[in-house]
């Protein structure tokens, strides 16, 4: 069952301030992963105490799921995961947030809400603006991940993506474990309950040139 949240909904208007990566990680020079719209987080807990060389940084829109993460990551002591509340496109767009972007290796979008009506287009996470700005700030090199059980929004993502020059498409096997933030092809949820279900996923990944 998804949930859906407005994106577009002025309470996402007001941003939280965000710490430094010298406050949230203990060690900032790890290479970081954004997850975006990351649920509760089990995908992000999974990967961080597996893999200690990468530091991992969800975003949610949902307050309650935030929080709840955020109150694991602290009774756990982890030190290489942070959870975000907001719609990442406002706070990717901020100013005093724009050193998430320009310091994340790789940024993924583990099936996002498809919004499956036309007029509904406006709230899916991947818009042309937002594309813009993450490649006006991501390093060289850095990749974005995308995945998802809906053909129809597969095709919408990767148009969106690629009528941006910055990025191309990168196969799979010229992908380096070392540079992966997911060497161990660990699942999220809904990835488990579509392959248990024998349905189609749709995935690619891009880089930035």
């Amino acid at each position: 069952m998804r949930q859906h949240v407005n994106p577009l909904s002025k309470n996402f208007e007001v941003i939280e301030s965000i710490p430094s990566l010298n406050i949230l990680f203990d060690n900032p020079k790890l290479p970081l992963h954004l997850d975006i719209g990351c649920a509760a987080g089990d995908f992000l807990f999974d990967l961080s105490l597996i893999n200690s060389n990468w530091n991992y940084l969800g975003i949610e829109i949902r307050e309650k799921l935030v929080k709840n993460a955020q109150l694991k990551v602290k009774e756990r002591k982890i030190r290489n995961l942070y959870f975000l509340f907001g719609n990442a496109n406002n706070i990717l767009e901020n100013h005093e947030c724009k050193f998430i972007i320009e310091n994340a290796k790789s940024i993924s979008f583990n099936f996002p809400d498809p919004w499956f009506k036309k007029r509904h287009y406006k709230r899916r996470i991947i818009q042309p603006e937002f594309i813009n700005i993450l490649s006006n700030s991501m390093q060289k090199e850095s990749l974005i991940f995308i995945k998802t059980d809906v053909k129809d929004l597969f095709n919408y993502m990767d148009r969106t993506i690629l009528n941006n020059l910055n990025f191309v498409t990168l196969d799979k096997v010229n992908l380096k474990s070392e540079k992966c933030f997911n060497p161990n092809r660990i699942q999220t949820n809904r990835e488990m309950y579509v392959i248990e279900n024998k349905l189609c996923i749709f995935e690619r990944i891009y880089k930035k040139i």
